[in-house]
């Protein structure tokens, strides 16, 4: 079977539309069509209901869908299996990156390895770090470099690189800098912005205030700690953000024997065969934490 055909198929299937599918594997939407009915007809049945503008996967695509990244990742794994025998580094690298860390940490780390590995084409997602670990299981990715999860997965390899001390954060002409003994008490009755609490982040600030018996405030929420930043800096409530994002303009609010600390790394499948580039973008790593 033509790995195209597959490739139209998932396109189809991720976008809802043949028009969305064609532009995303660069052909034009009647290519699109002429596939997904040749892979039918190859399979004896229909994969996709088409109702007025709307299309939709039938059983039977249901059942290919997840068969078909399968069969792609395995081809794509094997062919750079087969280029890795002669010792280059070359081919893909797919990482996961989160935002935090794609601004602030990984950029001069990127350009180094760019400049070293110029036949290395670096395929890079952003997303959340929760996120990221689903596609490392899912074999979507050889390498993310994420906030890690506090409770380390069997089937991940991971490694810390940067310790990443979070604190309580305000503008600096918030009424909270002027009380002298601040307490988590304390902190409640000013409105908070945090990360969401599915994140990794999220649950570590829930989890300090559950361990001391204080609840929670309703807060404002997003997951990006630079929109939560910029929220902090004009004065709409406090935070927990990494310390390394102080700046002018910004105030740490110190709660006494609260310490709390998350940290950034990266992880890979314990299982998967890395690349060659994988190898070498984690040698890259590993130098930043010698």
């Amino acid at each position: 079977m033509d790995t195209q055909l597959l490739e139209a198929f998932i396109a189809v299937a991720d976008s809802g539309s043949f028009s969305l599918a064609a532009e995303r594997i660069h052909v034009t939407q009647p290519a699109v069509s002429k596939r997904i009915a040749l892979l039918e007809d190859i399979l004896d049945c229909r994969l996709f209901d088409r109702i007025a503008r709307t299309v939709t996967l039938t059983e039977a695509g249901e059942a290919l869908l997840p068969r078909a990244h399968r069969i792609l990742q395995e081809f794509a794994d094997t062919r750079q299996a087969i280029s890795d025998l002669s010792g280059d580094i070359s081919g893909h690298l797919r990482l996961a990156i989160s935002h935090h860390i794609g601004l602030h940490r990984l950029p001069p780390i990127l350009k180094q390895f760019a400049q070293r590995h110029p036949s290395v084409k670096i395929d890079v997602d952003f997303m959340d770090s929760e996120k990221a670990y689903e596609g490392i299981l899912q074999g979507r990715f050889e390498v993310a470099v994420i906030t890690l999860a506090p409770q380390p997965h069997p089937k991940v390899e991971t490694q810390v690189i940067w310790p990443d001390p979070l604190v309580f954060m305000v503008a600096d002409d918030h009424a909270l800098c002027s009380e002298p003994q601040p307490t988590l008490q304390i902190l409640c009755e000013f409105p908070a912005i945090l990360p969401g609490l599915g994140t990794y982040t999220g649950r570590m600030a829930r989890t300090v205030f559950e361990e001391q018996r204080v609840p929670l405030p309703a807060t404002m929420a997003t997951n990006y700690l630079e929109t939560i930043k910029m929220m902090v800096s004009i004065g709409l409530g406090w935070s927990l953000l990494p310390e390394s994002m102080l700046d002018d303009g910004l105030q740490i609010i110190c709660i006494p024997d609260i310490h709390i600390e998350r940290q950034l790394g990266y992880i890979h499948h314990r299982e998967k065969s890395l690349s060659n580039a994988a190898r070498a973008f984690i040698q890259l790593l590993n130098s930043e934490n010698p």
